[in-house]
């Protein structure tokens, strides 16, 4: 079999590859990426212009040498839940720019002292549990979107029902069986179908995109600032680094070059932290790279940077289609639950990866001892309460995991551990 051409990170492409293959990739991330704006409740046009603008920075500060898709990052969504509930989505945007300054600074203290010290707060075994435990506890959420969590005096929708498990076996079915190009894009695909049926089942209400305008400027929200909810979401930096070095080391096995050496770690982190401090500016959720569009890259061999800037004016330009944005917004909740029930489970499986592709030696008592504390912190609804901040979920499991993690480390250096590394 003849082996198929590779694109290189810096190679262009013609107009007439360019176009089609920059709509693959943004196709790729927006069933995933438009998921978070639906579950903060807020305008999705503001989160595609703001993902486009968020990957041509980061193309531009990695001088064109990592090709990655900045979209919407899940990882807030837990803390960023908590905060909007308590204080409103405008202090969330606050919480959102400090994360992000935070993560500006971090990337400087890697160019300076290097990253060997990320393993020692967050080792494989508490970084794959935390990361777990982002998906794992939004678990419920999935299940009230899509409507099937009884709610006192009312009864369970059948139309939502039906919905919810056309989108749900699509989604899960066509990740097993779609092939080639529909094999990247089976989360769309879901919503598609999803759609149709809450078409067919008469739970979608066109009136609004009647009246939406053919083109609109996005909504921008002003961020408000307060410790509390700062507090509450900056331990999640922790986990956004993790995954922003993971992803790197994968990119890099896929395109065949060291991302950590070249532009370097502390270039597309402070990138990543960049964009998601500009999105809080505006009134954008965080931004992050995407897992999708490595997957799209190692499917089709096509690794260049102009693909990819393609993808985000694409993206920006979107933003701009008033009509659009308002379709996106009937999308009903059984819908959003249908792909959020495998989405949040494969965001739990990607912690179990990393604990796998680690070889994280389980015979260990360290290890056995950091994954079992924070499994059980973050699953056992416990909330510890700081003054007005309340740490519970996943960041109080990360904040646990941290501080077992250093007390390990000391142990280690005074020889008092019984498996010493």
């Amino acid at each position: 079999m003849e082996k198929r051409h590779i694109i290189q990170v810096e190679q262009k492409v013609p107009v007439s590859l360019l176009i089609p293959l920059s709509i693959q990739h943004m196709f790729a991330m927006f069933g995933a990426s438009v998921l978070v704006p639906f579950l903060f409740g807020i305008h999705s046009a503001i989160v595609l212009f703001m993902n486009g603008v968020g990957t041509l920075l980061f193309l531009f500060i990695t001088k064109g040498k990592s090709p990655a898709y900045l979209g919407s990052s899940f990882a807030f969504l837990a803390p960023g839940a908590v905060v909007i509930e308590q204080f409103g989505y405008s202090y969330a945007l606050g919480a959102f720019v400090v994360v992000g300054f935070c993560g500006c600074i971090l990337s400087f203290i890697i160019y300076k002292f290097g990253s060997d010290w990320i393993d020692v707060v967050l080792p494989p075994a508490a970084m794959g549990p935390v990361v777990a435990l982002i998906g794992l506890e939004l678990a419920a959420t999935a299940a009230s979107n899509a409507g099937l969590l009884p709610v006192e005096g009312e009864s369970i929708s059948y139309s939502n029902v039906i919905v919810f498990f056309v989108t749900l076996g699509v989604a899960v079915f066509g990740s097993v069986m779609f092939k080639k190009f529909l094999s990247v894009i089976p989360i769309l695909i879901a919503m598609l179908c999803g759609y149709g049926a809450a078409v067919v089942t008469h739970i979608v209400d066109f009136e609004a995109v009647k009246q939406a305008p053919i083109f609109a400027l996005p909504h921008f929200t002003t961020a408000k600032f307060d410790i509390n909810a700062i507090m509450i979401m900056l331990p999640v930096l922790l986990v956004i680094s993790s995954e922003h070095i993971g992803h790197q080391i994968v990119t890099g096995k896929v395109i065949g070059r060291n991302l950590l050496k070249e532009p370097g770690l502390h270039r597309s982190l402070f990138a990543d932290n960049f964009s998601t401090m500009i999105s809080g500016l505006i009134g954008s959720v965080p931004t992050t790279t995407y897992g999708e569009n490595i997957g799209v890259m190692a499917v089709t061999r096509v690794y260049s940077v102009y693909v990819i800037a393609g993808a985000a004016v694409l993206s920006i330009v979107c933003s701009f289609i008033g009509k659009l944005s308002a379709l996106i917004g009937t999308v009903p909740g059984a819908v959003i639950g249908g792909i959020s029930f495998l989405l949040y489970g494969m965001i739990g499986t990607s912690g179990i990866r990393i604990l796998v592709d680690s070889h994280v030696d389980f015979s260990k008592s360290r290890n056995l001892v950091l994954t079992s504390v924070i499994f059980v912190t973050g699953l056992s609804g416990v909330i510890v309460n700081l003054g007005n901040v309340q740490l519970s979920g996943m960041i109080l499991a990360c904040i646990v995991g941290m501080i077992l993690s250093l007390l390990f480390h000391v142990l280690d250096k005074l020889h008092m551990t019984n498996d010493e590394e």
